[in-house]
């Protein structure tokens, strides 16, 4: 009898979890052997039990699927991650390639393409949702809308791993020493931190950092 493919669900919202258990379960031989409520738990869960595929919701409190599928692919490299967004971007879509997912599906699409996506990433190919495939294809045939330097999620790219952890716990109303206490480093390591990332990006207000953070899509509005 072969080994059950083991697979993880990360998403914020249990209902999205349950749907979506349910129908990888249909499938002969796919088993979830694990679930996650944000992106910290969802890298803890993945070094634990090494699934085959993770899917991720790409906006998750405490640590954006962005994030946890950088760490999910360092520290667990045999893992195949694959992104859920309700955003059909070209922009953002390449940054998650680049973080290194290997699918990248919209949630109105789980229904009719969640099998076919983790199928692709169980065989080692990339999944792309049809519009972004389309609007990446635009992009390189220089017929769609190129993104501005430093503007969208690429202009979150200056900032590292760390950093970015931060200003999403920043964003989500979190004080300094609560970021301390969420990423285990003291209250001045913090708020070091925090000043580095103002003056960084010019911001002189936690306004504007939530605003950034809206921006380049670390956080929903």
């Amino acid at each position: 009898m072969m080994d059950a493919i083991r697979l993880l669900v990360a998403d914020d919202h249990a209902v999205v979890r349950t749907g979506i258990r349910s129908l990888l379960e249909e499938q002969p031989g796919w088993k979830v052997v694990a679930e996650a409520c944000d992106g910290r738990e969802a890298v803890e869960k993945a070094e634990q039990v090494r699934p085959a595929v993770a899917i991720l919701d790409i906006t998750m409190p405490g640590l954006n699927g962005l994030e946890a599928t950088r760490q999910i692919v360092e520290n667990v490299p045999r893992t195949q991650v694959l992104i859920l967004t309700v955003h059909d971007s070209e922009v953002l879509a390449q940054q998650v390639l680049q973080a290194g997912a290997r699918g990248y599906l919209l949630k109105s699409d789980v229904g009719r393409d969640l099998i076919t996506a983790v199928d692709a990433l169980l065989r080692h190919r990339t999944y792309l949702t049809s519009t972004v495939s389309r609007l990446i294809m635009d992009g390189y045939l220089g017929k769609g809308p190129r993104p501005r330097e430093n503007d969208g999620p690429n202009g979150s790219l200056r900032l590292t791993a760390r950093e970015r952890e931060i200003i999403q716990l920043l964003a989500e109303g979190k004080s300094s020493k609560e970021v301390a206490s969420v990423l285990n480093i003291s209250v001045k390591t913090a708020e070091t931190h925090r000043a580095n990332l103002m003056r960084k990006l010019d911001c002189h207000s936690v306004v504007e950092l939530v605003r950034y953070a809206v921006r380049n899509m670390i956080v929903e509005a």
